[in-house]
């Protein structure tokens, strides 16, 4: 089952929004409000969702967070410090493997924006979720945390991938060469070669630069125009 996305004591209605954006996006649903500051429905939620409307319409409006997580049979409380509560605490990944593994339903909890969750809260979880962060700044705003989560649990929920993009095959090197020896050509008839003990590295230097790319037969042959085009200005220039 997908887990339960709790907001606990939520303060602005399109934190709430952009939540649900987060969770949407990879593939959660439920989302569950703990004592909302601005009560609920909220009118800022909607514009910040950009769309995820099917988790603002089903989000449930709970008094406690034992209220929220009564059905659950594992609670997770996302933090990044423990707030001097002994529990196991693992990764966000760790818990979506947990998660989906599970019988029964889990609950991943969500504190207010500027504090977090509270070390009440933190107790009636049985695990905590944290991530590696930067000690001297450990604060994420309440979508990147829940995006942070919902990703992970993502990996193994088997969603659509976005549909492949079919590239055009490499030029055959041939083409490839007659564009190279084209340029060196023009390179040369405008003395760019110089020193002359420079010119080795420089012609390995710029073949470098043109294979990288792997180029497509329609770029070699624009490529090519644009290098006849060049060259043929330069000629009607020196008549």
């Amino acid at each position: 089952m997908n887990p339960v996305v709790v907001l606990v004591r939520p303060q602005l209605g399109e934190n709430i929004g952009k939540a649900a954006r987060a969770m949407l996006n990879f593939g959660l649903t439920e989302m569950r409000l703990v004592a909302p500051r601005d009560g609920w429905p909220n009118p800022s939620a909607g514009p910040a969702a950009s769309g995820a409307d099917v988790v603002l319409e089903k989000a449930q409006v709970f008094g406690s967070v034992a209220e929220a997580v009564a059905d659950c049979g594992q609670v997770y409380a996302t933090t990044v410090r423990k707030r001097g509560v002994t529990k196991p605490v693992v990764t966000p990944e760790a818990a979506a493997r947990e998660i989906r593994s599970a019988a029964e339903r889990s609950a991943i909890l969500f504190g207010p924006e500027r504090s977090g969750l509270e070390t009440d809260d933190v107790a009636l979880a049985r695990t905590i979720i944290t991530v590696p962060i930067n000690p001297e700044f450990g604060s994420l705003n309440l979508a990147q945390a829940v995006i942070l989560v919902a990703y992970e649990w993502s990996k193994g929920a088997n969603l659509a991938s976005p549909p492949a993009t079919e590239l055009d095959p490499p030029a055959p090197q041939e083409e490839l060469e007659g564009m190279i020896g084209q340029l060196e050509a023009m390179l040369d008839g405008s003395g760019y070669y110089f020193p002359p003990d420079r010119v080795p590295t420089t012609r390995r230097t710029l073949r470098t630069l043109l294979t990288k790319p792997g180029w497509t037969s329609p770029e070699v042959r624009t490529m090519r125009g644009v290098l006849s085009a060049l060259n043929g200005r330069k000629r009607h220039r020196g008549d």
